[in-house]
């Protein structure tokens, strides 16, 4: 595929979040986030940003975990087909109608999984935006209005990314040197030493660049939007349109 306008995912994922968010629907949720590991595993450039996606599906499931567990235990008892009880920890007279413990119920337990599944959904598509878009090309389509904002997202977004490769590249060097299975506690400090140079990098790489001194912008090979941007795009507007129709 051609390389797609910087703003192209980002508008396909706010799209299709609106549509999962419209349905309220964990079919349409899991959906969502297989379309999105493949678009991410077919599109994804090799840069660090790409790995995005991979680590929000990681922290989603996570967050599924503790969501079911979360609504399993603690929440508004739901009746229905019983699966297994939990003891019941007494709570005071004023919190009446929440209740920790107790008897779990299948709807109970859907209930919780399906609203992880919503949270998931909404990350996957965020972290499939970054992981499809460059950072780089984002910040030169960003209006000049709004630039010091533009620099301030694209520099918290591609944060994670860089901290991520980071955190592989000392994992690498350790078990080069012997420790096949480095602690957190042996990775943090060259972490941190690596964030701090590559903040220090960055301010020089501004400041040489004479970054605020002018609000002038000016331009070098600007990026067209093309036909197939109009496709992505058109493609998440008809979810969203069968979502909104179908709710």
């Amino acid at each position: 595929m051609k390389s797609l306008h910087p703003l192209t995912w980002w508008i396909w994922s706010l799209l299709i979040v609106g549509a999962v968010i419209a349905t309220n629907s964990a079919w349409v949720a899991g959906l969502a986030i297989a379309v999105a590991a493949i678009s991410v595993h077919q599109f994804a450039e090799d840069a660090p940003w790409a790995k995005s996606f991979w680590f929000s599906l990681r922290l989603g499931a996570i967050i599924l975990f503790i969501r079911t567990i979360v609504g399993v235990l603690i929440g508004v008892p739901i009746p229905g087909t019983k699966l297994f009880s939990v003891p019941i920890l007494p709570l005071p007279s004023w919190i009446a109608g929440i209740r920790i413990g107790g008897v779990v119920t299948q709807e109970r337990l859907l209930s919780s999984i399906h609203e992880g599944l919503i949270i998931i959904a909404v990350i996957c598509l965020f972290g499939a935006a970054v992981s499809l878009t460059s950072p780089h090309k984002l910040l030169r389509v960003t209006p000049v209005v709004i630039y010091e904002f533009g620099v301030a997202t694209v520099i918290a977004t591609s944060a994670l990314p860089q901290l991520v490769q980071s955190v592989g590249r000392i994992r690498r060097a350790r078990t080069l040197r012997g420790d096949e299975n480095p602690s957190w506690r042996s990775i943090a400090i060259p972490l941190l030493e690596d964030s701090l140079a590559r903040s220090l990098e960055l301010a020089a790489a501004m400041d040489s660049r004479g970054y605020g001194v002018s609000r002038k912008r000016s331009r070098y090979r600007p990026i067209p939007w093309q036909q197939i941007d109009s496709a992505v795009i058109a493609s998440a507007l008809s979810a969203l349109a069968l979502a909104l129709v179908l709710r």
